[in-house]
């Protein structure tokens, strides 16, 4: 079953996410993930939600979406994005 990472990322250092958006869609392939969504513009149909870049992977079951996320040739570029944006991310299964 399809799993999917969704997230929220408001970035305040744009020059220093720049590496983090060059280098990661290799890992996230390597680990069998593609991206569906990749900061393109988000409406706001109900409620207060006003989301900064939205991102939403898909990898085909959770454990791969968890090798990439605890990677370690991902650490360093998570590390890399948390210390130039603020995240909110989920991990949840398709039907």
């Amino acid at each position: 079953m399809a799993v999917y990472a969704i997230g929220d990322i408001d970035v305040f250092d744009q020059a220093g996410y720049e590496r983090y958006m060059r280098e990661v869609p290799e890992i996230v392939e390597k680990y069998g993930g593609r991206y569906l969504v990749r900061g393109g513009p988000a409406e706001n149909l109900e409620g207060d939600w006003h989301p900064r870049r939205i991102v939403v992977l898909e990898f085909p079951t959770m454990a791969a979406l968890q090798n990439f996320y605890r990677a370690h040739d991902f650490a360093e570029l998570k590390a890399q994005r948390q210390a130039v944006s603020r995240s909110r991310m989920i991990a949840v299964e398709g039907v």
